[in-house]
């Protein structure tokens, strides 16, 4: 057995008082009591005494003083791993308790040795309830519900909510499970801690109701006493235990036969052996596997999680977990059950490939099994598989070929998605880098221009003419920035349209996009900026509101946005010699897309 090495029972008690002291200082005041006290049952009592069977608890449970106490075995690594105890009498109606009390809290010595520590917490108990064919560890499926010594309550396996005040050493804990129809608490648990209740009403899953519960118990490194009989301590309202369960209210676990199997499969390396024993055991669960997988398994179940990726060693017969604990890692463990699993009759699958081939080393492993209780047979699993079988095979290998060929191709498509991003981000920045080159020249053009303007008409003909060139130059910026930013979404959508039709044809189907016609009005271009010139700024502009310009010529220049530019053109005295019709001034600036510059120069040039 392990050795009493922890902290000692008063300050571990005075730390975990205060623990409980806070948490109830953040707690508002508690709800009132809606259990009452019960009816006397006139219902026919079972026979049975409710008990823990040996074949309903796991390989290191050692039930005694006839099953009211459960201790651990903590040798060679077991005291990692989590034990697991189920009730023989479920209940499927009525309201009905039973009460734990940890006696024992041991810490187990773990040689000297250099490896990682175990899993917290060191020390574990869970209570709770659980379907008949649900695994032995609680919490393993969606089919139990269970508190635990830290204050949560975990119900479908992975919702695991702070609930309840923690409990520790010497306190009697009553579990109470409200199947009573009757009763505003019906379908749920609740956890009393020496007559006190430390945690509300506890909904049961969906999953749940309807089915006869069985009282199931999870630990590590504790000794406990359940007590299915008379109260231990009495709550604040009368209420039956399980022991007391009548026949109609309670439901008989399996019994115990006293004959068992122990079945040795006989079969070839890395042809089905275990796959064929997964689906026995689907079929059979009262079987119970003994080999390294289930080792390895157990310890997973018990969080301890593998440290680095098996070695080139590993296999389904000899695993190589590689979980950093050495107790772990040579499979310590493997010889404490091995002592121990002809001492717990139930029947069992031994599943040792190599060894169970090799007559010597099958005479060893039959040699456990001596006793009268046990019938050893030898299941040949060779030659022509069943069609069960070899459905189940293709479906599994199918299932394997589907999950690796959505990896790749989520892969894939996150490649090309990178890609494009990539392309795209390229061409911004080529066309942005485009844009910049036209508008420094357009500015060197602009102001030499300017300077050769300024140069002949004189001062105050060049503060005009400069004030011009700088309101034409901004409006050529803006109406090239528009067209810039149109033409850079319709390349990004055309890049996009492009990369949804090269994709696989094992691609889901994209969406297929609305078509939308985008009517592109030719924008309002701003009106020249003043120069700040006052009085000769001013006056040409009182100077082009008075040039006139042909009614219809007139109202086509505003539906294109080019009347002040129009005006402005007309009003240039170079441009009036010419004698061009309104006609043939509005035709040149469309030519030079509303700006003025380029259109007098080409009238003038030609």
């Amino acid at each position: 057995m392990a050795s009493n090495m922890g902290e000692p029972d008063a300050k571990r008690q005075k730390t975990e008082e205060s623990k409980d002291v806070e948490m109830k200082d953040v707690k508002t005041e508690a709800p009132p009591e809606l259990e009452t006290d019960c009816k006397e049952s006139r219902a026919k009592a079972l026979k049975d005494e409710v008990t823990f069977e040996a074949s309903e608890c796991t390989l290191n449970v050692v039930p005694s003083l006839g099953g009211r106490v459960l201790m651990p075995l903590t040798d060679g690594g077991l005291q990692y791993l989590i034990a697991g105890a189920r009730a023989n009498l479920g209940i499927k109606k009525g309201r009905y308790l039973y009460e734990v009390k940890v006696v024992e809290s041991l810490n187990p010595n773990e040689g000297a040795h250099r490896g990682k520590p175990g899993p917290a917490p060191r020390n574990l108990v869970r209570l709770g309830f659980s379907t008949k064919d649900s695994p032995l560890l609680l919490g393993d499926t969606d089919e139990s519900v269970f508190f635990d010594n830290e204050g949560f309550f975990t119900s479908e396996s992975t919702k695991r909510e702070a609930v309840s005040q923690r409990f520790q050493r010497d306190q009697v804990l009553s579990v109470l499970l409200n199947l009573d129809d009757k009763s505003e608490n019906k379908n749920t648990v609740s956890l009393f801690r020496d007559g006190v209740r430390v945690s509300q009403p506890q909904k049961l899953p969906e999953a749940l109701i309807g089915k006869p519960l069985f009282p199931h118990v999870g630990f590590k490194n504790m000794t406990l006493h359940v007590n299915f009989g008379p109260q231990m301590v009495q709550l604040p309202f009368k209420c039956h235990t399980v022991a007391q369960a009548g026949a109609t209210d309670g439901v008989a676990g399996p019994k115990e036969s006293g004959k068992y199997e122990v079945i040795f499969p006989m079969g070839l390396p890395d042809e089905g052996t275990f796959e064929w024993l997964d689906g026995f055991l689907a079929k059979n669960p009262t079987y119970f596997e003994l080999s390294d997988r289930a080792i390895v398994r157990w310890a997973e179940k018990s969080g301890i999680p593998a440290t680095k990726a098996p070695s080139w060693k590993h296999s389904n017969d000899k695993p190589d977990p590689q979980f950093g604990m050495p107790l772990m890692d040579d499979f310590s463990a493997r010889r404490v059950i091995n002592a121990v699993a002809n001492t717990q009759p139930r029947n069992y699958v031994v599943m040792e490939v190599k060894s169970n081939l090799i007559k010597e080393e099958r005479t060893q492993l039959l040699k456990r099994f001596q006793n009268s209780c046990y019938k050893t047979v030898a299941e040949i699993v060779m030659g022509e598989p069943t069609a069960d079988f070899k459905a189940k095979t293709y479906a599994a290998l199918l299932a394997d070929k589907q999950a690796k060929a959505e990896v790749d191709w989520n892969q894939r498509k996150i490649a090309k998605q990178k890609e494009r991003e990539v392309r795209i981000k390229q061409k911004q920045l080529e066309k942005a880098k485009a844009k910049a080159g036209i508008e420094a020249t357009k500015k060197l053009e602009e102001l030499e221009k300017a300077k050769e303007e300024k140069a002949e008409g004189g001062p105050a003909e060049g503060e005009k003419k400069e004030g011009e060139a700088e309101g034409e130059k901004k409006e050529g910026e803006a109406e090239a920035e528009k067209k810039e930013e149109v033409k850079k979404e319709e390349d990004v959508k055309m890049e996009e349209v492009k990369e949804e039709e090269e994709e696989e044809e094992a691609s889901p189907p994209p969406k297929k996009a609305k078509k939308t016609e985008k009517t592109e009005k030719t924008p309002t271009p701003p009106k020249p900026v003043k120069s700040g010139k006052g009085k000769g700024r001013g006056a040409a502009k009182a100077a082009k509101a008075e040039i006139e310009v042909d009614a219809a010529v007139l109202a086509e220049a505003v539906k294109l946005g080019y009347e002040d530019a129009l005006r402005n053109l007309a009003g240039r005295a170079d441009v009036r010699d010419l004698k061009k019709s309104d006609q043939d001034l509005l035709g040149a600036l469309k030519t030079s897309g509303g700006l003025v510059n380029p259109a007098r120069h080409a009238m003038l040039g030609a």
